[in-house]
């Protein structure tokens, strides 16, 4: 195992279109998953794709614990915001719902910036595991987000690209000032 260099915003290997895993159990699927995790974790990532460690190949690993989950998030987002370690290989999405909600993400191809994105609230993801087992899972609220945005990454997508205000684009260390003038640009439409 191996930490790997995470690609950054800008390099083409994150633009393009990964290619599928023809062989799931393959040895070599194998050491590059489990060097990606140990990148993601070094890096306290909540996911990462093949991409981001310039290996354009289908497959995503990722974890949404309780600790990961967004602040503020609310009851209803609450009780599904977990995943345990997740390998997914040549992964596929199906939304259930066409209900979209902003959620703030952070990207380790985006290093210190947070964006607001819209994403689905509800999905079915499936592909296959290291050993070549098909899975199917059912995912809402944090953890539908993060598998949207790392199966994104397969398709040449960053979170940026999928968000509608680019004025919700602010650095990590802004963001109490940021938020702070929210609230007080709310409190003064309210008052008005």
């Amino acid at each position: 195992m191996a930490i790997r260099k995470i690609a950054r915003m800008g390099h083409p290997v994150l633009a393009r279109i990964a290619e599928p895993v023809a062989d799931p159990t393959a040895p070599e699927v194998r050491a590059l998953v489990a060097d990606m995790i140990e990148t993601m974790i070094d890096a306290n990532g909540a996911g990462l794709a093949a991409p981001q460690v310039y290996e354009p190949k289908r497959i995503v690993v990722f974890q949404a614990p309780a600790e990961r989950a967004p602040e503020g998030i609310d009851e209803e987002e609450a009780f599904d915001h977990t995943a345990k370690l997740t390998v997914l290989i040549n992964p596929e999405i199906e939304i259930l719902s066409p209900e979209i909600e902003q959620g703030w993400e952070g990207c380790l191809s985006v290093p210190g910036l947070r964006g607001l994105v819209p994403r689905h609230t509800e999905l079915i993801y499936r592909g296959f595991g290291l050993d070549g087992e098909r899975i199917e899972r059912r995912a809402r609220g944090f953890h539908a987000r993060v598998v949207q945005h790392e199966c994104d990454h397969l398709d040449g997508m960053l979170y940026p690209q999928r968000m509608t205000d680019l004025g919700n684009l602010i650095f990590e260390t802004e963001a109490r000032a940021w938020l702070e003038a929210r609230a007080k640009e709310e409190e003064e439409a309210v008052d008005a």
